[in-house]
């Protein structure tokens, strides 16, 4: 999946700080969802972000379905 947290918070023009603000997180932590760098998504982030921008999680997260060769069998 690709996180489109920073298009959506140049739409809704609010930058790093004011946005770790609203959310009650660390600018890291926004910083790496910004630049797709989440290696473990944390549902509580996520809400966070999703609340202080007021949109939908589908706002912030594009999902992308692997490619045939990457899916693991289901018999493994």
């Amino acid at each position: 999946c690709d996180f489109k947290l920073k298009e959506l918070m140049e739409k809704k023009n609010v930058n790093v700080s004011r946005l770790a603000y609203r959310a009650e997180l660390q600018r890291s932590q926004v910083y790496n969802f910004m630049n797709n760098r989440v290696s473990r998504l944390d549902l509580n982030v996520l809400s966070r972000l999703i609340y202080a921008l007021g949109c939908d999680l589908t706002d912030i997260i594009e999902y992308h379905a692997p490619a045939e060769g990457n899916k693991k069998s289901s018999k493994e």
